[in-house]
């Protein structure tokens, strides 16, 4: 399918020629003589393109060019003007135009700018296509009411430049919850950088955030940016804030007073220009009783506080992220995707999560694997999941008459008869369940039951 190109243009001979040469180029194209024929043929014919005069009778360019801007926003618009000037391309740029050509046209200049525009909506068109799936990726998935809340706490923090603190327990999704505040917020096309401060060693957290200089301390070898430089116009989400030290702590909050900060061993103060989001699996407040969180960092980040609920405080949504889960898992095992039966899921209900979706979504990649069947049922779940199965003894040690024997046949026969019996007694008497757990057949279980 060739792009098609809308001119428009008051003077016929240079829509003839226009036609002539983009016809034989391959284009598809479409004329107009004023902006009010041209706005109804946008709506009728969907260019990929428009070449716009500027000075014609009537509604002129720049004000046909808002009304195409205002409609269809991503169509990019190329000003054609044979009175060329500093003002008219700065209007038409301040109006959206994606580029300016003077008449008499170049040719080649004008077949080149056309294939800008149409090369730069494409990557716009990719970008808006990554980003929304980028949404969908970082979404907090639930309908339960502490998830809406959730939901609407973030559309109303993305939007601005204020510092926010998600609070939460571990695997609850606060990195996901700050992805998408990126997302929706006024720099989404920005970096996003992340810093956990539990995993980085004290005495390299500082050069870490704020870069250094080569020979700043022994072992700088060359300039390293910190992620304050990479994140410059985009965000920066620093993980478990409430492992940073007392020192690090002041020098952070210098900088996010001043929204300036220096890198080691320089004396250029360099300008922030980022977003900054934290969070903490900590209670902070109690770590500033402590004396381990600085109380005036604390008011500096928590501008916007933003709390991520547990899993067993949205229950309801497990069935949700369960399907999610199996779903995504099947795409990337190229298997069909697995089911979990209701009584596994009422079961799995009634279990704590302490690590909460992480731990939700281990478990179901686990099940995914290991269980052979499109659906995992009750008695598929293990132990301590599944209050009707018996947990793995903890012996230290295989049980001594079976070293004790002196044949390597009569110990291995012994210990699948003691497996067997085992399985067996944590499948509550299933012979079928347990042959199906150890993947042998149903005869070879009876015939070690039989024998013990």
């Amino acid at each position: 399918m060739y792009p098609a190109v809308l001119i428009v243009d008051d003077e016929s001979t240079i829509i003839d020629s226009l036609e002539g040469i983009l016809s034989d180029d391959g284009f598809e194209v479409i004329h107009a003589f004023n902006g009010y024929e041209a706005l109804k043929k946008i709506d009728s014919h969907s260019p990929d393109i428009v070449l716009l005069d500027i000075w014609m009778p009537g509604m002129d360019g720049i004000d046909t060019l808002k009304e195409i801007k205002q409609n269809h926003p991503s169509l990019p618009v190329v000003m054609i003007t044979g009175h060329g000037s500093i003002e008219s391309a700065v209007d038409a740029t301040k109006s959206g135009a994606f580029d300016f050509l003077e008449k008499p046209l170049s040719i080649d200049k004008v077949i080149l700018t056309i294939n800008n525009a149409l090369n730069f909506r494409k990557l716009e068109e990719e970008n808006r296509y990554l980003r929304k799936k980028a949404i969908e990726k970082n979404s907090i998935t639930g309908t339960s009411p502490s998830v809406q809340k959730l939901y609407g706490e973030i559309m109303t923090a993305a939007p601005t430049d204020a510092s926010i603190l998600i609070s939460g327990e571990n695997g609850t999704g606060k990195e996901m919850v700050a992805r998408t505040i990126h997302q929706f917020s006024k720099r989404p096309e920005g970096p996003f950088i992340i810093i956990n401060c539990a995993a980085i060693p004290e005495e390299h957290l500082e050069s870490e955030l704020f870069g250094h200089e080569k020979g700043a301390f022994e072992g700088a070898t060359a300039k390293n940016r910190g992620k304050f430089e990479l994140a410059a116009g985009g965000t920066l989400f620093l993980d478990e804030i409430g492992d940073m030290s007392i020192s690090t702590q002041a020098k952070m909050l210098r900088a996010l007073e001043s929204k300036t900060f220096q890198r080691i061993g320089s004396s250029r103060t360099l300008q922030m220009d980022v977003r900054v989001i934290t969070s903490s699996n900590k209670d902070l407040e109690t770590e500033i009783k402590a004396g381990r969180f600085r109380e005036d960092l604390f008011f500096r980040l928590n501008v916007i506080p933003i709390h991520v609920p547990a899993l067993r405080e949205r229950i309801e949504d497990l069935p949700i992220l369960v399907n999610v889960f199996l779903g995504h898992l099947a795409e990337k095992l190229s298997t069909p995707k697995k089911t979990l039966s209701g009584e596994a899921v009422e079961i799995l209900k009634q279990w704590h999560w302490k690590g909460n979706v992480r731990e939700l979504k281990n478990l179901m990649e686990r099940l995914s694997i290991m269980v052979d069947g499109d659906i995992i049922g009750k008695n598929d779940l293990p132990a301590p999941y599944n209050p009707d199965i018996k947990a793995l003894p903890d012996t230290g040690e295989a049980p001594n008459r079976i070293f004790n024997m002196e044949k390597l046949d009569r110990a291995k026969e012994a210990f699948e008869t003691e497996f067997v019996r085992f399985w067996v007694d944590r499948m509550n008497g299933d012979l079928e369940a347990a042959a199906k757990q150890m993947g042998k057949s149903l005869s070879f279980v009876k015939k070690r039951i039989s024998e013990s």
